[in-house]
């Protein structure tokens, strides 16, 4: 298959940074290829890095697609502290005791392949971007209204633990840095020094560096705080990485890295604030690491090779005749030209659900 290089619709595989919103990436995509006509296909977390995927043009009309692949995620998440956004972006949350004993890492395995592998039910987080009568949840618990949301069906495929460390945490400041860790046995669980030999606002903690891979709609801080409300000590993430979304990699050679940057600006009630911003490593060259309409589709679902008189038929909207078992993009390979995206119509016959022209 040809790949040329993007005119004016494509994909781009960004490496988000820490600190800013998917939208900032967006901006920063808009600001750099000078387009309005930029998505990006499921929201990171601010905390969140990883690959983010951003189309611009009528390669928009894939991000639907992408949205739904299955994703992997590497993830550290702190048993023994909950914060109110279940990351390490939130308040911690005050426990009632001190906890002392911590379970082995074989146990807790044992807990997540029982529990949080295949098909089970998940309640998002209160602070996710799920809609509520048109409303974020996220601007909802900000406000300090109440959000309930159903649990919904997700499929955990692998949810493994790569690293086990136990040490000692700050009571008064998410994330921060474990002390004194120490890593033992598998089969061993780990009794804390409780009575005053750590430093003060400190508590024990235990911590696993865990790959997940899951389908979309999963949410791995959900994962972070369910585990811990399974072993009774509760649970946050303090790092999070996404490394691939369906055939999107983070290891991808056209993969673009950003930065944040403070930016300072004055608001309409006259306030100064100071906020990040994403600013693209490369941003005179971002067509450059865009992958193109057809390449884009085929990163994106399987492909349909078209004669000539075919795509003339699909962009007219009429059925051709091949029989097709899922949606697809049907393209012209002499040309190098993306046609639609076509769905069965029935046996024998496929139609275009999104003509491109």
């Amino acid at each position: 298959m040809m790949t040329t290089k993007p005119d004016n619709s494509g994909l781009l595989v960004i490496d988000k940074p820490q600190g800013v919103t998917s939208h900032d990436v967006v901006a920063a995509v808009r600001g750099a290829l000078h387009m309005k006509r930029v998505g990006h296909a499921g929201t990171l977390d601010p905390m969140a890095t990883g690959v983010l995927v951003v189309g611009f043009g009528n390669a928009t009309r894939l991000l639907n697609y992408i949205v739904d692949h299955d994703k992997t995620y590497l993830a550290t998440i702190r048993l023994g502290q909950r914060t109110t956004t279940d990351d390490a972006d939130g308040e911690l949350l005050p426990e009632e005791g001190t906890i002392a004993e911590f379970p082995s890492r074989q146990t807790v395995e044992d807990v997540i392949a029982h529990h949080f592998t295949g098909r089970i039910e998940q309640v998002p987080n209160s602070y996710s971007a799920i809609k509520i009568n048109g409303q974020r949840a996220y601007d909802l618990a900000r406000e300090g209204k109440d959000v309930d949301l159903k649990a919904r069906p997700v499929t955990i495929s692998e949810f493994s633990v790569s690293a086990v460390r136990y040490g000692y945490a700050s009571t008064t400041c998410a994330g921060s840095p474990l002390a004194d860790a120490v890593e033992i046995a598998p089969e061993e669980s780990w009794h804390a020094e409780t009575d005053g030999q750590n430093e003060p606002n400190m508590q024990p903690v235990m911590e696993l560096d865990v790959t997940v891979t899951c389908s979309a709609g999963t949410y791995i801080r959900a994962l972070g705080r369910d585990l811990g409300s399974e072993l009774g000590l509760g649970g946050h993430l303090t790092m999070l990485r996404r490394i691939r979304v369906g055939r999107f990699s983070v290891d991808m050679p056209n993969v673009m890295t950003a930065h944040t940057e403070a930016k300072t600006f004055t608001n309409r009630e006259g306030i100064e604030v100071t906020r990040n911003r994403a600013v693209l490593d490369d941003a005179e060259h971002a067509v450059d690491h865009a992958l193109d309409l057809v390449a884009s589709a085929a990163a994106s679902m399987d492909m349909l090779p078209v004669t000539e008189q075919e795509a003339t038929d699909l962009r007219f909207g009429r059925r051709i005749a091949h029989d097709i078992h899922t949606t697809m993009a049907a393209y012209v390979p002499e040309t190098n030209d993306l046609v639609a995206i076509v769905e069965r119509a029935k046996r024998g016959e496929t139609k275009p659900v999104a003509v491109f022209n």
